[in-house]
């Protein structure tokens, strides 16, 4: 392995690189293929959480957990790609990199290994950063430690390389009323032609308003019970604190049909920072992790009100390696979700009974398992919950486990 300074270079001894940046904050990290004007092609040549994947290179999320990273594979560039530029911004809206210390490291995407690693110095008033490069140069691809920073966020580094920029629009000033004469005959003036449309822009991008204070706009517990949609996050916040106390997922269906018994099995997967699966409560194994995690027991028919099965979760006693659980539902006995009613999971504090968040499965498919919610240890410690219900051809949390890494 080798540590990197500004301006050095490897060989790079992998068709497939993996380059990710971590930091003590939550960073946005992005690609740019570039040509050899050092422009993008276009702006579909800009890769990033919107817009994850380009010809040879992928926008991989790490979730809040672990670091975002750009995957580079040189075989399938496309010919006259001869850059490709990796970007990280603070996610945080205003935020520099005063005090925040990055480090790319650039990986095997295939085995894994670990090729370099780059921190830049002398990091300040930067709200965005070109760290590395992979480069051609005589026929051979390599990697360029840049550490180049903007003070005028990712937009400025865009702007650089040819990415059009959405400016916040103006109100255009009012036309003068005064009248034409009586003489003369004022043609009409033809309607301009409609504009095109817009490619997938990152909202970073976008020139905020002056006058808008800068915010996160992040759901928390401030207000009360919090009902998520599919794909909406809340953050284990109140008062400005982590919740970091015992809660319950409680999970609830009945029969779509009157006088049909449904079996269903709740469990919870522990996964580690790199997606790495640490241990699974179901059923079979009621305890994990010593004891932080917890199943109530199997509920054979779903009849009745109230909870179907429950799992607590002491969020101070987990070990440190989870960073991630994934809360799913599977029919064993080969039931589609189809033939499930009133499906639901809600999170409660074990202390005090108070349900905290509801997510309510509006949909369903015919498949044997969905993954309901997924809770996320941030960088600074505290906890998301995420509804998913995404439905996978599963009767067992064995099968789950795959499909819930990757939604991670």
């Amino acid at each position: 392995m080798t540590a990197m300074t500004p301006g050095s270079n490897i060989p790079l001894t992998a068709t497939r690189v993996a380059v990710d940046v971590a930091a003590p904050v939550r960073l946005d990290v992005s690609g740019l293929l570039l040509g050899a004007n050092g422009k993008v092609r276009s702006d579909d040549d800009f890769i990033f959480y919107n817009q994850p994947a380009g010809p040879g290179v992928t926008y991989r999320s790490g979730g809040g957990t672990a670091p975002d990273a750009i995957l580079v594979d040189t075989g399938a560039l496309p010919a006259g790609v001869e850059r490709i530029v990796v970007t990280a911004s603070p996610d945080a809206a205003g935020q520099t990199f005063q005090g925040v210390e990055p480090t790319a490291t650039i990986r095997d995407a295939d085995g894994g290994g670990v090729l370099a690693t780059f921190t830049p110095p002398r990091l300040a008033t930067e709200t965005a950063l070109v760290v590395v490069e992979i480069y051609l140069r005589n026929g051979a691809w390599k990697a360029r430690a840049v550490g180049q920073g903007y003070a005028n966020g990712l937009a400025g580094i865009a702007t650089d390389f040819g990415v059009s920029v959405d400016e916040e629009p103006t109100a255009a000033p009012a036309p003068a009323s005064a009248p034409a004469p009586a003489a003369q005959a004022v043609p009409p003036t033809p309607p301009a032609p409609p504009a095109p449309p817009a490619p997938p822009v990152d909202p970073r991008l976008a020139a905020p308003a002056p006058a808008a204070p800068a915010s996160t706009g992040k759901i928390n517990l401030d207000k009360g019970r919090v009902n998520l949609q599919k794909n909406q996050t809340v953050s284990l916040v109140k008062g400005g604190r982590p919740l970091l106390s015992q809660v319950k997922m409680g999970l609830g269906w009945e029969p779509a049909h009157r006088g049909k018994d449904i079996d269903l099995d709740a469990s919870v997967i522990a996964y580690g920072p790199q997606r790495n699966h640490l241990d699974s409560c179901y059923f079979g194994k009621l305890a994990i992790l010593n004891g932080s995690v917890k199943h109530s027991g199997d509920n054979l028919t779903g009849e009745g009100a109230g909870d179907d099965e429950v799992i607590v979760v002491d969020l101070g006693r987990l070990p440190a390696e989870v960073s991630g659980l994934v809360f799913t539902v599977n029919s064993f006995s080969g039931q589609k979700f189809t033939e499930v009613a009133k499906a639901y999971c809600r999170l409660i504090d074990a202390a005090t009974g108070e349900e905290l968040v509801r997510f309510d499965l509006t949909t369903a498919e015919p498949q044997t398992g969905v993954m309901m919610a997924k809770l996320i240890k941030q960088f600074s410690g505290e906890w998301e919950m995420t509804a998913m219900g995404e439905f996978v051809k599963s009767r067992t949390v064995r099968g789950m486990v795959k499909p819930a890494a990757q939604a991670l």
